[in-house]
């Protein structure tokens, strides 16, 4: 699951919800065990409610969707470098495949870590040299000590990987606010572009603030600054409060909802929704607060005409987060540029339709640089 602005209001609601049946269910024991319900009834119905609360997704994952055959899991390289930076961050970067071959960097969308690109990474490696990174404060990369997650931090940080890439310029691939960060490096950097990366793959991202070219935009600029950035504050302030409730939410399977809802198309398989659900369970709430709150200030509007290098523009037909005619935008005003569009898929695309995915990369990728 990505951490976007639409999915905020519905991380909210599943976790109070969880958090509301296991105290309902304690509740209900207690006064069952001092006397004050009366009836085997209340017994099973507390136990019921305090046993959903834990182990709810065994339960709902298997009623929800079919098995896969390759059903991603969290996967690690043993060629790993790590990156010291100035604000006191510590980058994890991984590499794949062989070293003389084409390099391919991936950056990740916000919520999630470098292991949500297990099928690139396997299916990818074959040809290229795969090179995948943690945004600071998720994963294996360390938070900077000054608080800064803007996008233009994290452009900063993949200067810092493109600089360790090797020889060969890079390919820019990014998903999400990974995408985001390719667009503000391309800003941040234009004279890289041609000399250290030979093109960019962006894949269900947008030009401008997410809430613009999302789903029920509209309602949600109102929301913005009266609801969704109160509640971004709240959750860096009990953080530790919210990270409960969010795995509460994946024990019991209401964390499935704002997975499903925000990311696939129903057409993906029970590991990848289960593996979804996890990697964003593992994620600190006041680093995903602080990191949405910075995209509220993004937008790269202005620097798409100027980015001479090729483009590939990859985004589900179904996706609600950044809907696809962001991506249709973004192909009118880059002056070199092609877009695919995966069906079925939502804004998981990489994992929904991973062959579609890893097919048109590999097509990119050999014909066009």
């Amino acid at each position: 699951m990505l951490f976007m602005p639409l999915n905020i209001p519905l991380i909210w609601l599943v976790g109070l919800l969880s958090t509301g049946i296991l105290g309902g269910g304690i509740y209900i024991l207690y006064e069952w065990y001092e006397g004050e319900l009366v009836g085997m009834s209340y017994l099973l119905s507390g136990l019921a409610m305090v046993l959903w609360s834990f182990g709810g997704r065994f339960i709902s994952l298997p009623l929800l969707r079919r098995p896969g055959n390759d059903e991603p899991k969290r996967m690690r390289s043993e060629t790993v470098k790590r990156v010291q930076r100035p604000d006191g961050s510590v980058l994890q970067v991984e590499f794949y495949g062989p070293e003389d071959g084409q390099p391919i960097i991936l950056s990740h969308g916000w919520g999630p870590n470098s292991n949500v690109w297990y099928y690139a990474k396997r299916q990818l490696s074959k040809h290229f040299r795969v090179i995948v990174w943690d945004m600071p404060g998720l994963g294996k990369s360390t938070r900077p000590k000054n608080k800064d997650y803007s996008v233009e931090k994290f452009a900063g940080d993949l200067e810092a990987v493109v600089a360790i890439a090797g020889d060969k310029p890079a390919i820019l691939l990014g998903h999400s606010m990974g995408g985001m960060v390719a667009l503000t490096f391309c800003r941040l950097f234009p004279e890289l572009l041609g000399k250290r990366v030979a093109g960019l793959i962006l894949v269900d991202t947008t030009y401008t603030n997410p809430i613009k070219t999302s789903i029920l935009s509209r309602l949600l600029r109102k929301l913005q600054k009266p609801v969704l950035e109160p509640l971004l504050y709240l959750a860096i302030l009990i953080s530790p409060i919210f990270w409960l409730m969010t795995w509460l939410s994946y024990l019991n399977g209401t964390l499935y909802i704002s997975v499903e809802i925000s990311g696939f198309t129903g057409t993906e398989t029970r590991g990848q929704l289960d593996f979804s659900a996890l990697l964003s369970a593992f994620a600190s709430p006041a680093v995903l607060a602080r990191g949405t709150l910075g995209m509220f200030n993004y937008d790269e509007t202005q620097t798409l005409p100027t980015i001479n290098v090729p483009v590939l523009l990859v985004c589900g037909a179904s996706d609600i987060a950044t809907t696809p005619p962001a991506s249709v935008r973004m192909n009118a005003e880059l002056p070199q540029s092609e877009l695919v569009i995966l069906k079925p898929a939502g804004h998981m695309s990489l994992m929904e339709q991973n062959s579609q995915f890893s097919e048109a990369v590999s097509a990119f990728c050999d014909t066009r640089l």
